[in-house]
């Protein structure tokens, strides 16, 4: 094992979330809310160690990255985050407990949007902002901008990618997987950027509208406010809010074809992909869908009953979690179709959580072609998308996931009834709202998720990383395999 190459990335990953620590640094001086020499302080508590063992520890001879080092190196790498970013939260003494700060901070990174607060409206700003800044590092992931920072750190990078990458496969928009991360990063600020002025001229504060842009941009869903969106009641700042969350679920390869595109072909280069297709004909059925069903709760009114059906589902399906109705008043059937969307998720390659859409369009091709077998035993029948034939190992892998993804949401909501006393489906819930890293559950969770204690909180934070880096960097770590020298 390369323990030189895996100690140098973990110094490099200190170092840049100390560095991502600085907006909010200078907000803090900015408000003068009394936050400022705990984020100061917390920042060269990252930055020294972070520093030391980038230089201290020899470049190793050989830069060569396995895929079992690249797995190990994003789950430790993740780890070390969470933690690095818990240390302000506990230190503000707004988290009386450190496994309460934990839990913030592995909901932040791996831009779940789960939170342990009952109250925190008059929370310093530094702090707040530092919250959402979590989202916004954790939705492209931590190793891709690590890559994009120092490219010529490794020699084979796209073992970090592949097992921090949400999604079935790495999708490469250059040779290079560095400037492939530059380019990723280069279209998440520009989408960033442009939410935030949207958000400016539909009359959010600049800082309302920058930390849930950052929020949004991860697909996470903290917010400053206890009732979240609904707190603005601005139906504008409400749309371009739905919109943005529908295009950070979007495959941001596709972001990258559409620039390179020509103009005729600019908007047909998303529709040529079969996933995106999915995506966004599973967005306008469940909108139309859970727009009827929410008919009567609305009193009839259409228009309010799309406006918070369509938010809903946004939020849902990219992961996102922002609220602007507390769907735990709606119907049961309102609340199953919602239940439902949380498996799904949004696109591969996106900064959404889920099982990802191009799984289940596969899982669903899988299980036609297993029930023609039925009839038909001597056929041969090819699996395609996007017209060409997907290989069966590759559809071995999405199975597994598939089985792996229920077992542990399972697995989860069993652990989490060891805990506390909730409803059977209020743990389940709450387990696959952390797998899926959407946020918001049913129930006694539909608030937060205060109600665990030591046990559950770590229990949520092992699925919320677990699905956060699809399942397997996570589990690989329990496993003797994971720490043999050879």
């Amino acid at each position: 094992m390369n323990r030189k190459l895996i100690i140098r990335l973990l110094g490099a990953i200190l170092g840049i979330e100390a560095a991502a620590m600085v907006p909010s640094f200078a907000i803090a001086l900015y408000f003068g809310d009394g936050d400022a020499l705990v984020l100061g302080i917390c920042i060269l508590c990252l930055a020294v160690p972070g520093l030391l063992l980038w230089f201290l520890v020899k470049s190793p001879s050989s830069s060569h990255l396995r895929l079992k080092e690249g797995f190990i190196i994003v789950a430790l790498g993740w780890l070390v985050l969470s933690l690095g970013g818990a240390v302000p939260f506990y230190f503000s003494g707004l988290y009386p407990r450190f496994e309460d700060a934990l839990f913030e901070s592995v909901s932040g990174f791996t831009t779940t949007g789960a939170t342990v607060l009952t109250h925190f409206e008059d929370f310093p700003r530094g702090i707040m902002f530092w919250r959402g800044t979590t989202h916004w590092i954790g939705g492209m992931g931590v190793l891709v901008l690590t890559l994009a920072l120092l490219p010529k750190l490794t020699g084979r990078t796209s073992h970090l990618v592949r097992a921090e990458s949400p999604g079935p496969s790495l999708s490469k928009l250059v040779p290079h997987t560095g400037t492939t991360a530059k380019l990723l990063y280069r279209i998440y600020i520009l989408l960033t950027a442009m939410e935030f002025l949207a958000l400016l001229l539909c009359g959010l504060s600049p800082y309302d509208a920058a930390l849930h842009s950052l929020s949004n941009a991860g697909t996470g869903g903290f917010s400053n406010y206890g009732s979240s969106i609904a707190a603005f009641q601005n139906p504008a700042a409400e749309a371009v809010i739905t919109l943005f969350m529908f295009l950070f679920g979007v495959n941001f390869a596709l972001y990258y074809r559409f620039l390179i595109a020509g103009p005729r072909d600019k908007i047909r280069s998303f529709f040529l992909d079969e996933e995106f297709r999915w995506y966004f004909g599973i967005n306008i059925v469940l909108i139309l869908a859970l727009t009827a069903l929410n008919l009567s709760f609305y009193q009839g009114n259409l228009l309010r009953s799309f406006r918070y059906s369509a938010f809903e589902i946004c939020s849902v399906l990219s992961t996102t979690g922002f609220v602007t109705s507390n769907f735990n008043s709606w119907s049961s059937a309102s609340q199953m179709l919602v239940f439902f969307a949380m498996w799904i998720g949004a696109s591969a390659g996106s900064t959404a959580g889920g099982i990802k859409v191009i799984r289940v369009v596969l899982l669903g091709k899988i299980s036609k072609r297993s029930i023609q077998a039925t009839g038909q035993p001597k056929k041969v029948q090819v699996v395609r998308l996007d017209g060409k034939a997907v290989e069966e190992s590759m559809l071995n892998q999405i199975t597994i996931f598939a089985v792996v993804y229920v077992l542990l949401v399972l697995a989860g909501g069993l652990l989490l009834s060891l805990d506390a006393g909730f409803a059977a489906i209020d743990h389940l819930s709450g387990a696959l709202t952390c797998v899926s890293n959407v946020g918001p559950a049913f129930g006694a969770l539909s608030g937060d998720f205060a109600g665990y204690g030591f046990f559950g909180k770590l229990v949520c934070c092992f699925l919320m990383l677990a699905g956060r880096l699809e399942l397997f960097p996570m589990l690989f770590l329990l496993t003797r395999g994971a720490w043999k020298s050879h």
